[in-house]
């Protein structure tokens, strides 16, 4: 999940080597923004890991650190949430490498009603909100919402 964006909800760690006042884990609150020492704002939602750690380190470089050392990691994904024919629906802890059948375990198995064809989820990708039908191996990515639909017989 190199290419990974960073969304409302994530938990990240950032740290600046040999600045510990500079080093800090925030979870992204619903305006995306967050407030740094020295830089103020920073909109962080949309953007990688490694464009957060290129924003800070010239925010930083020159006026406050010679070369700063910045890294940025997750420390936990924002959930993604599942509802319809599964036993508990609701929202969950993502994990990498998560499909639609294990999310359906996370959330208690399917129901007896149940179709395992025809599950939609809803992604954001560039601000948008799309809808794709997957089947169950679909993997799944933070911040999804699967609806697993009812199976007609």
């Amino acid at each position: 999940m190199s290419q990974y964006r960073l969304g409302v909800g994530d938990k990240i760690l950032i740290e600046v080597f040999g600045q510990s006042d500079l080093s800090m884990e925030t979870r992204l609150p619903d305006v995306g923004k967050i407030n740094y020492p020295f830089l103020g704002e920073l909109k962080l939602v949309g953007l990688t890991l490694s464009e957060v750690e290129k924003t800070i380190y010239r925010g930083l470089q020159g006026d406050y650190l010679v070369n700063p050392s910045v890294a940025v990691s997750i420390i936990e994904y924002r959930p993604f949430f599942i509802d319809g024919e599964v036993k508990n629906p609701g929202g969950y802890p993502y994990q990498p490498g998560l499909t639609v059948n294990k999310a359906a375990a996370l959330a208690g198995g399917y129901t007896e009603r149940a179709s395992r064809s025809d599950i939609q989820i809803i992604r954001e990708k560039e601000g948008r909100q799309t809808s794709l039908e997957v089947d169950v191996g679909q993997m799944i990515q933070p911040g999804d919402i699967i609806t697993v639909p009812q199976r007609f017989f």
